[in-house]
């Protein structure tokens, strides 16, 4: 059966992001002028006005900073409750995902966590977070 949830649609900006994750790892902006990371993918640096921001591999292990857990179907293939998260890197990154491997009433502010991916069949490997 074909999974009935989106699939994300990669552009120009993004490619590099999905690439990285098709290689199983995490790589985020990282402006080149003012050398903050940046996430989600911008043209431009939100903190010094910076247009180059290559994409910087990363550890894939962070906290979590803050999240909520999601208890309405808003999009086919999403089955609640499932939690998302912004997720704090060492390396001064935040960075959004889901948070798999544990109940959703699980999750908590400052639990350790760290990228995993799971093929997404016609894609290829999609980001998650799971407690360490």
């Amino acid at each position: 059966m074909d999974d009935p949830r989106p699939a994300p649609t990669p552009s120009a900006l993004t490619a590099p992001y999905w690439a990285a994750c098709a290689r199983g790892g995490l790589a985020i902006q990282r402006c080149a002028a003012c050398a903050r990371f940046v996430h989600l993918p911008r043209p431009a640096c939100p903190y010094c006005g910076g247009d180059e921001l290559p994409f910087t591999p990363v550890r894939g292990d962070g906290v979590v900073h803050t999240f909520t857990v999601v208890h309405r179907a808003f999009l086919p293939g999403f089955a609640p409750p499932y939690a998302l998260a912004w997720i704090d890197l060492p390396e001064g990154a935040r960075v959004f995902g889901d948070v798999t491997g544990c109940p959703p009433a699980a999750v908590r502010i400052g639990m350790p966590v760290r990228v995993h991916f799971t093929d997404r069949p016609g894609f290829g490997p999609m980001p998650h977070w799971r407690p360490l």
